[in-house]
């Protein structure tokens, strides 16, 4: 089984964890949703896959280009 790394695209506050490892993610299913400047921005599944890992936590800070999952594929 392949697995793929799941990049933020901005500079964030990890505000809710929306998928655990485990679950079976969908194509443009939201993963984790960042809070950057008052707004709600989602890291969504680039492929449908399982979700091998989450590497944030809840209030974490994020930078661009940061791996905050990994999906089994």
């Amino acid at each position: 089984m392949a697995r793929r790394e799941v990049q933020s695209e901005i500079t964030g506050r990890v505000w809710k964890i929306e998928a655990q490892p485990g679950e079976r993610v969908a194509v443009d299913q939201p993963i984790v949703i960042l809070e950057s400047m008052k707004m709600e921005i989602p890291i969504a599944a680039p492929i449908a896959g399982t979700v091998a890992e989450v590497l944030v936590t809840e209030k974490d800070v994020v930078e661009e280009g940061q791996i905050v999952a990994v999906l089994d594929v």
